[in-house]
């Protein structure tokens, strides 16, 4: 048997790439024996194992109860954050007691206080102007001459006139006085004196006739020197040397010769609103002021007005007069007249932006256990960024501020702002 292994260890050394391997044969092993567990009935749990057990388990019911509270707390603080964004947050403010003095401001334009134009009222040409625009003439101030060689002859023809029915009358008289004595003697007929005195008495009136026709004929010889009504100044002049004149008036279609104006006062024509002509009175003193004049004041005074209400404007005309000796002011000028208004206590004041224009009429919304209510108001004057409210609500209500459009009666609110603190 050697010599057998020793050509198979022979035949393996001389093969070293290739590789026995004997099967080797194990015998199995036995199955781990599972530890067997013994209980004892009468062994007891110890007191600090129960202890610890109870900590754990009340720990567990606490977390589990606190999780549960911790989640209805989060949905209850959800529901209400949720339900309090859904009402709308306002500003409030409170009306101020008594209105503030204040002045009303009405445009009017400056006129002159005596504004007219100069007519001819005789036909001609003119023959000579001696006072231009912007000249300031006295009353009685001789401003054109007028040429008239018509009107110069029917004067000597008037004058003729005149003289042939002085002769007529003087004949006339002789004749009723010759036949009067006729008939004191019964030498003429009564019929025939009579006709003799009647004549008399008819070239009496044709004497007066003619007088008359002399003296219009004059008087309108008179119209040929152009005179200043007034004293004034010139605003303008329509005619030239040469220029043909005609007879006429403002409500013809005649040229104005000039036209004048008065200016040393002024007057002024107010439109002063039907609300506010309760505190106009006559004799008053008013400020006017001008964009043309700017940082001056003029004083002017109420002389008069309408005692009336127009109504188409519904506005009292009142007129306003002021010295203007300066002549700072100039007729036809923009002037704004400031009228003072007193304050009444009785009025209230509120912020313009709380006002809502409903079709129903003007409302405010008060705030009231916590829900809007709309209230009709009157308003009185407009300060601008506030109004007047004579009747509605009183000092002590809640008024929201810069309300929305869609604002509703009833409607929740939520005041976000102490009252006055937006006024």
């Amino acid at each position: 048997m050697p010599d057998q292994n020793e050509g198979i260890r022979d035949a393996r050394e001389s093969t070293p790439s290739a590789e026995f391997t004997a099967p080797v044969h194990h015998a199995p092993r036995p199955a781990p024996e599972e530890p067997t567990v013994i209980v004892d009935p009468d062994r007891r749990l110890s007191p600090a194992f129960l202890i610890g057990l109870g900590v754990v388990a009340l720990i567990i019911v606490v977390a589990i109860v606190f999780g549960i509270r911790s989640r209805a707390h989060d949905a209850s603080e959800l529901t209400h954050v949720t339900h309090e964004d859904a009402i709308e947050a306002v500003d409030v403010t409170t009306a101020s007691r008594g209105a503030k003095a204040l002045e009303i401001v009405l445009p009017v334009n400056t006129q002159a206080y005596i504004d007219t134009g100069i007519y001819a009222r005789t036909n001609g040409y003119l023959k000579k102007w001696y006072h231009d625009i912007g000249s300031h003439v006295q009353q009685g101030e001789l401003l054109a001459d007028i040429e008239t060689p018509e009107l110069d002859q029917q004067v000597q023809q008037a004058r003729s006139d005149l003289a042939t029915a002085q002769a007529n009358l003087e004949i006339a008289q002789i004749t009723a006085e010759r036949w009067k004595k006729l008939l004191a003697k019964n030498a003429v007929s009564r019929q025939e004196a009579d006709q003799a005195t009647s004549d008399y008495a008819a070239k009496q009136s044709a004497l007066a006739s003619a007088q008359a026709n002399l003296g219009r004929l004059q008087q309108l010889q008179g119209f040929e020197k152009v005179y200043a009504p007034f004293t004034g100044v010139i605003t303008a002049r329509n005619i030239d040397i040469g220029s043909l004149i005609q007879a006429g008036d403002s409500s013809s279609l005649r040229t104005e010769l000039f036209h004048m104006a008065a200016t040393d006062r002024l007057r002024m024509f107010v439109p002063v609103p039907e609300a506010d002509a309760r505190f106009v009175k006559n004799g008053d003193k008013v400020v006017i002021t001008s964009d043309a004049a700017p940082n001056q004041k003029f004083e002017g005074a109420v002389v008069r007005n309408s005692d009336s209400i127009d109504l188409t404007s519904r506005t009292l005309n009142v007129e306003v007069d002021i010295e203007n000796q300066d002549h700072k002011l100039l007729p036809g000028q923009y002037a704004f007249v400031h009228i003072p208004v007193p304050a009444e206590d009785r009025s209230l004041t509120l912020p313009s932006n709380t006002l809502l224009f409903r079709a129903e009429g003007l409302r405010v919304g008060v705030v009231r256990d916590g829900k809007v209510d709309l209230v009709p108001v009157t308003v009185g004057h407009d300060y601008g960024a506030t109004v007047e409210i004579t009747s509605g609500i009183d000092d002590q209500d809640q008024v929201i501020l810069n309300p929305s459009d869609s604002l509703a009666q009833g409607q929740p609110v939520r005041v976000e702002t102490k009252p006055g603190a937006g006024a």
